[in-house]
């Protein structure tokens, strides 16, 4: 891709398994003098190949993709090349993904319900070597990631983090094939990830796990 202006551009990857929002977040990128989408993903191996063949200086990842997880992509960059920084933009709540996301190496969580300007102050920010996060989160983030407090302990933690996403949904509301649906699995194994979050947690039924779902999802956002 050229250069814009006689200089070198940012290259942008984003990684997202709907079209229409890659596109639209491609437009509003490639609008900016100084940045350039070099390349578009819906999955992680689609992704790694961008990360190898284009060398992007900032990836910009949903949490969830097609058959797997942001998070672990995440992971999969960081050990590929420690030079790419990482932004999570999504849907999920930030705060029930927004440490997993920073502890797998991402610099900045941002909901997709954004305007666009913050969007742009994200992506500018986490360039810059700087973490972002929304001002309700910093505080609670800072003080467990940069000031070394311990974590809550809380059971969630023992989820991995595909877990924690279906943890999240049954909290929301949604059914199994609703969930299957929303992360392109099939419903067995939405039942499988839900059979495992129930022995991690100690729920004896569905109707508790249910139970507890609701209840962390409504807590976890009280809390910021």
């Amino acid at each position: 891709m050229a250069a814009k202006n006689g200089k070198e551009e940012t290259r942008v990857l984003i990684v997202d398994d709907h079209p229409v929002v890659r596109y639209g977040l491609a437009q509003l990128i490639d609008g900016q003098k100084d940045l350039a989408v070099c390349g578009q993903a819906s999955g992680i191996s689609e992704a790694i190949r961008v990360v190898q063949d284009s060398k992007p200086h900032l990836a910009i990842i949903d949490i969830s993709l097609q058959g797997a997880n942001g998070i672990e992509l995440i992971k999969q960059i960081k050990a590929l090349d420690k030079s790419v920084k990482m932004l999570v933009w999504s849907m999920h709540d930030e705060s029930l993904f927004a440490e997993r996301a920073l502890h797998a190496g991402a610099l900045g969580y941002l909901n997709k319900k954004e305007a666009a300007e913050t969007i742009l102050e994200a992506i500018r920010q986490v360039l810059a070597g700087k973490v972002y996060l929304s001002p309700r989160m910093t505080e609670r983030v800072m003080q467990r990631l940069m000031q070394g407090k311990p974590a809550d302990g809380l059971p969630t933690d023992a989820l991995s983090d595909r877990e924690m996403e279906v943890f999240e949904l049954i909290g929301r509301g949604m059914a199994t094939r609703e969930i299957a649906e929303s992360l392109h699995l099939s419903p067995k194994t939405i039942e499988a990830h839900r059979d495992n979050v129930k022995k991690k947690l100690g729920a004896e039924t569905n109707a508790e796990l249910v139970r507890r779902a609701v209840q962390w999802v409504l807590q976890d956002s009280q809390e910021t």
